[in-house]
Order: C-alpha cells, then structure tokens, then sequence
C-alpha cells in the first residue's frame, strides 16, 4: 500500500521546515498572516488570468443546475461569489483560516450576498455536512494543501450527491517551449520576491512554487479522483498548462 506522501508528494511540502507544527496548522498559520493582501497578490501575480480560469470552473458547475454548493478551502470566498451567479438556493465555503474568511466575509457583504453565501471554519478532512448534502463541490488551489489528500477528496465526495458535480482548480507545470522555461523562471524567481515583499512573509510564495511541482497532476490526480470512488474524472490544462481544471462525477 502507497503511503500518503508516495500518493502526494506535496505533503512533505511545508511553509516551515524548521516547524514542528503539522502541514495543516502551518498552512492555516501562513494563510492567515498573508490574508490581507491576499487578493491583490493572487491577482496581481496571475496577472488577472485567475478570473478567467474560475469562470471556466464555474461553467463546469453550472452543468449540475445546483441548488447547494460546497467550496471547499473557500480563502476568500472568491469561487463563492463567483458561483453567485449561477443563483443557486445557498452557497457554503468551508477554511481552517479564519482571517481568509474573515475578509471574504467583508467581500460578500459588500456585494450583498449575505443570503445566499455563508463561510465557517472548517477541516476538508471533516466536515460538518450530512451525507449528499451537496449538489456540486469546488475547490480552488486548495486540494494542494491538503496534508492527507486522499482524505479530503473522500470527504468532498462523502458530501456530494449522487450525480452532483467536483470542480478542482490546481496549477500545473507547462510542459511546451518556451512557456515552460518562462514559467519556471517566474515562479521560481520572480513570485517569491515579490511575493514577499508585498507580503511581508518569508515563506508563503516559496511554499507556493515548490508544492505546485510536487503534486500529482493530470492523469495521476485523475487516478487518485478514481481511486476516491468519483467516476469520469477529467483533466482540462488552462493557459498551456499553468493551472488544471478537474471534473469528475459522484
């Protein structure tokens, strides 16, 4: 039997290595100390593609008609609000940092959509939800972090209705000249620094670069869906290959 880590490499992937702190404590930690400028960094250093790769996600689950949505390491709320759109009955986001939900919170009053989006804290790994409770599950940039990811996808799945719909962003690495090369050398190079300075953390956007090379990605994280009982599981590559849509079926 594989271990956790031979399944996902990115779990030996912490933001301390001096820590002795779990994965999970320590991205919970860095998440909530970056939290105030996290929606310019993600945007800023995507340079606003990430909008059009969570609108591409969004379609996928409007193809369930869901009434009930899951977004799972919701951050702040970003996918939630954008899933608003579809106008289902209610939206829940789910994090292990409060201070990320703390200014999603901020973002939905904002837009008013405090009736249909609620976020809580909250473990992917065990959740609060009867069983089917969901129409579709999503989850942006979250299943990375993940320190038993096998885990918390059989969780999502626990969660979801038979029929209903998992959407998983996640970055992947390019593999076509000169994309590749290019790519490399920013998030290699030039994320971490700018990263930490508008940040002011030393470590969150050198953890970023070296999970995103570590985890499964493509067919191996499609397996792994399988393996966690989904059916269909798909892989969709976005902007030649620097992040993944994933699809699959309950």
């Amino acid at each position: 039997m594989q271990t956790a880590q031979e399944i996902n490499p990115a779990a030996k992937i912490v933001p301390d290595t001096a820590s002795n702190l779990s994965k999970k404590a320590q991205v919970a930690d860095m998440f909530n100390n970056i939290a105030g400028k996290y929606d310019f960094l993600n945007h800023f250093l995507s340079m606003g593609i990430d909008k059009g790769w969570r609108k591409k996600a969004i379609h996928e689950v409007s193809l369930v008609k869901p009434e009930t949505i899951l977004d799972v390491a919701t951050g702040t709320a970003d996918m939630a609000i954008s899933a608003s759109e579809l106008k289902p009955i209610s939206i829940t986001g789910i994090d292990i940092a409060d201070q990320m939900l703390a200014e999603g919170r901020k973002k939905i009053v904002t837009r008013n959509l405090q009736h249909i989006i609620s976020l809580q804290t909250g473990d992917s790994e065990s959740m609060p939800f009867t069983n089917g409770a969901f129409d579709a599950v999503m989850c942006a940039y979250g299943v990375r972090n993940f320190e038993h990811l096998e885990k918390g996808l059989i969780e999502m799945h626990r969660v979801l209705r038979e029929g209903g719909k998992v959407v998983i962003l996640e970055f992947s690495h390019p593999t076509r000249f000169p994309v590749k090369q290019f790519f490399g050398f920013y998030f290699k190079y030039i994320l971490p620094t700018l990263g930490k300075i508008v940040s002011k953390h030393s470590r969150a956007y050198t953890y970023l670069p070296e999970s995103v090379m570590a985890f499964p990605e493509g067919k191996k994280f499609c397996d792994i869906l399988t393996q966690c009982g989904y059916k269909d599981a798909k892989a969709r590559p976005l902007t030649f290959g620097i992040t993944t849509l994933y699809t699959a079926i309950k």
